[in-house]
C-alpha cells in the first residue's frame, strides 16, 4: 500500500496525457516501473522463505510426515490469495493515480496482468530457490536473468527495431507479454490522432507491433508462465536434494 501511494505521487495523471508519442513512452514507463518494481520485490522477499522452510521440509520428510508433491503445491497454492490480495489493493490505487480510463473491460484487464505478473514472478523466485543449493546463489543466478528480461522486454528496444536473430527472445521473455497486455489493453483502441497525423491505436501497431485483438493469447501466455514456474518448483523440491549431513 505504501508502495502505490508513493508511485501515486510520481506517476500522477499520466494516463490522459497521450496527444503526443512521448505521451506514451511516459505512460508506458510508468506501467512498467509500476508492475516491474513490485514483481521484483516479490520474487526477492520470498525467497528466504522458501530456503528457511526447504530445510525444514527435509527434517519432515525424513520423518516420514509428507511427500515432496503435496508440499509444493501447498506452497504455491498459498501465494495465490495473498497475490491476489495485493494485486487488486496496489492495482486499484495504481489504476486510479496514472488516470487510465474507468472501463470496466480495460480495468479488469489491467488488474488481471497485473494478478498473472505478480504471480510468475513470485513463482519464479521460488523456482529459483528450489533448483539452487540455497538463496544466496539464487538470488545471484535470478538476477541476470531479470537484467536479460528488462533488456528484451520492448520497452527499451521495440521489436521492430531488435536484430531478427534475437527476436526469438522477445518473445520467449515473460515480461513482454506484461507490457504488452498493460499497453494493448489500456490503448490498442484509441483513435485519439497523435501530432504526426496518426492515431494511438496504428502508432502502437507500427512501432510497437502491439495489436488489442491479441490480449486473449496474451493472457494465455501469462498464465502458461506462471503454472510453468510452479511445476518447475514443485519437481525441483521433489528431485533435488541439497541436504548436507
Amino acid at each position: 500500500m505504501f508502495i502505490a501511494l508513493v508511485f501515486r505521487t510520481m506517476l500522477w495523471d499520466l494516463g490522459t496525457k497521450v496527444s503526443k508519442s512521448q505521451d506514451l513512452f511516459n505512460v508506458m514507463g510508468s506501467m512498467y516501473v509500476a508492475v516491474l518494481f513490485l514483481g521484483l520485490q516479490n520474487a526477492s522477499s520470498v525467497q528466504p522463505v522458501v530456503d528457511i522452510e526447504r530445510t525444514v521440509f527435509y527434517r519432515e520428510r525424513a520423518a516420514g510426515m509428507y511427500s515432496a508433491i503435496p508440499y509444493a503445491f501447498g506452497q504455491v497454492f498459498i501465494e495465490i490469495p495473498y497475490v491476489f490480495v495485493q494485486a487488486v489493493s496496489y492495482g486499484i490505487i495504481v489504476y486510479a493515480m496514472i488516470g487510465f480510463e474507468w472501463d470496466a473491460g480495460k480495468f479488469f484487464w489491467y488488474l488481471f496482468i497485473m494478478y498473472i505478473t505478480l504471480l510468475y514472478f513470485t513463482f519464479c523466485g521460488m523456482m529459483s530457490v528450489a533448483v539452487m543449493s540455497n538463496q544466496n546463489v539464487a538470488s545471484i543466478v535470478v538476477a541476470f536473468f531479470y537484467a536479460i528480461w528488462n533488456l528484451f522486454s520492448g520497452f527499451i528496444v521495440p521489436p521492430p527495431r531488435m536484430p531478427i536473430w534475437w527476436r526469438w527472445y522477445y518473445w520467449a521473455c515473460p515480461v513482454t507479454w506484461t507490457l504488452y497486455g498493460l499497453v494493448a489493453s489500456q490503448f490498442g483502441d484509441i483513435e485519439t490522432q497523435l501530432t504526426h497525423d496518426e492515431s494511438v491505436e496504428e502508432f502502437l501497431r507500427r512501432y510497437f507491433g502491439y495489436k488489442r485483438d491479441f490480449l486473449g493469447v496474451v493472457a494465455g501466455v501469462l498464465v502458461a508462465y506462471a503454472v510453468v514456474f510452479a511445476f518447475i518448483f514443485a519437481f525441483a523440491i521433489k528431485a533435488f536434494n541439497f541436504q548436507r549431513r
